[in-house]
């Protein structure tokens, strides 16, 4: 049996953004989490390697996504014109391959962009130990500068959390709550000073059983061409310990109360 390795990432940053199948020119939206197709060409990047070369191995790689913080959503609303006060130029191109001025002259053209907000994530990236060696090595000295999904988004320290032979599913429901300090004080707050001893994080694991296709399997990153096919995958809820004392139960002499799960 061909000895395998997973090697675990913790992807966090102030920003981030995982671009899915509605992505257009002017508005740009983000997974929840992020996609295999960006996992993938983070590790591709980190090897060194140009969007034209075939992906081999990469490809075969399996992942599981577990979101510990999975942040709030930001809108950036923006707008791009010349500024030397000339008509934007249009998609379309002449007989000579220059792109044509738009008609009606626009000069100002408006975009979204939506990005993941104070986000974590743990990642458990599966392949045979001589894939995962290379992989783990190129993580933690990358040839490229990494981003989680756009270049504007770099990853905070540390990036590599380490390897072990246990497969995903394991390292997913062993591994600690990756919340800071304060994202765990924000959270107890949320509770109204509590200190629940567990939270409930969502997963993502790759399975070729799994009941959800998604589209993020990476083919090749050409400009050109066909560059994703579907995968099967699988959800899980995980509960984590968070570490807090629980304290001493209380019980409450008005009975169930179904309103307090709404916050009321």
């Amino acid at each position: 049996m061909t000895a395998s390795t997973t090697l675990l990432l913790r992807l966090a940053a102030p920003l981030q953004a995982w671009g899915d199948h509605r992505a257009v020119i002017e508005t740009r939206h983000t997974s929840p989490m992020p996609t295999k197709s960006g996992v993938i060409g983070l590790l591709g990047a980190a090897l060194g390697r140009e969007r034209d070369e075939p992906l081999g191995t990469l490809a075969e790689l399996t992942i599981g996504v577990r979101a510990d913080v999975p942040g709030t959503l930001l809108r950036d609303y923006h707008t791009v014109s010349d500024h030397r006060g000339v008509p934007l130029l249009s998609s379309k191109v002449n007989a000579k391959g220059h792109q044509v001025k738009t008609s009606p002259a626009r000069y100002t053209k408006t975009g979204e962009r939506f990005y993941l907000q104070d986000a974590a994530f743990l990642v458990a990236v599966h392949g045979p130990a001589s894939v995962m060696a290379d992989v783990t090595a190129a993580a933690k000295a990358p040839v490229a500068i990494l981003a989680l999904g756009r270049r504007s988004c770099p990853p905070t320290f540390p990036l590599v959390l380490g390897t072990t032979s246990d497969p995903i599913a394991d390292v997913l429901t062993s591994h600690d709550w990756l919340a800071s300090p304060h994202t765990r004080t924000v959270w107890q707050r949320q509770h109204r000073g509590a200190s629940p001893a567990t939270v409930e994080v969502s997963a993502v694991l790759d399975d070729p059983d799994g009941d959800t296709v998604l589209p993020d399997q990476p083919l090749s990153y050409t400009l050109s061409g066909p560059r994703h096919t579907s995968r099967r995958v699988r959800h899980a809820l995980i509960p984590l310990p968070t570490g807090f004392d629980p304290g001493p139960e209380t019980t409450s002499s008005e009975g169930h109360d179904p309103l307090a799960l709404l916050g009321w």
